[in-house]
């Protein structure tokens, strides 16, 4: 049976030293990247399967719907992933379908609305991903849920972040 070694929610998906740095973790030989959007575009599909397979990790490109399938019929065969989503969403429908996360990293998401407020260097988030992060911490195992744009920068936990929403 397969494992997801580390999810990562970032919009950048896979770029430079991040993926590299992270694609060395212990144990880790693939990365999977979930997007629907990226997954239906050959173009981009392809883009990022090679940028991925600069790690020197096999780069699965999959819609969240095929992920959730590929969980359920093959438990990501002998796969030890990173999975990555551009969204918080992304994450937590996977989780809630079951794929089992224990370590999420949240490296960097744009200020999308008026309501999203900056909670690291790197990262918006509005009261619903946060409520959703927060849920996924307390009902769903995600047991490390951190904040962390590169592996060399500070990071913030879960619980700071919930502070500055009141949670």
């Amino acid at each position: 049976m397969g494992a997801v070694n580390l999810a990562r929610v970032d919009e950048r998906l896979i770029h430079g030293q991040v993926m590299l740095t992270l694609s060395q973790r212990d144990g880790v030989n693939s990365i999977f990247v979930v997007d629907d959007v990226v997954a239906k575009d050959k173009f981009m599909k392809d883009l990022y399967k090679s940028a991925g397979s600069r790690t020197g990790q096999k780069t699965i490109v999959m819609t969240e719907e095929k992920c959730k399938f590929y969980w359920d019929e093959f438990k990501f065969k002998e796969y030890s992933a990173i999975l990555i989503t551009k969204t918080v969403t992304g994450i937590y429908n996977l989780v809630k379908h079951g794929v089992p996360i224990k370590d999420l990293n949240i490296g960097g998401i744009a200020k999308k609305g008026d309501d999203d407020i900056l909670v690291t260097k790197s990262v918006y988030l509005n009261k619903a991903d946060a409520l959703k992060l927060k849920e996924l911490n307390e009902e769903y195992g995600v047991e490390n849920i951190y904040f962390q744009a590169t592996p060399s920068s500070s990071s913030s936990s879960l619980a700071d972040v919930l502070k500055q929403f009141g949670l």
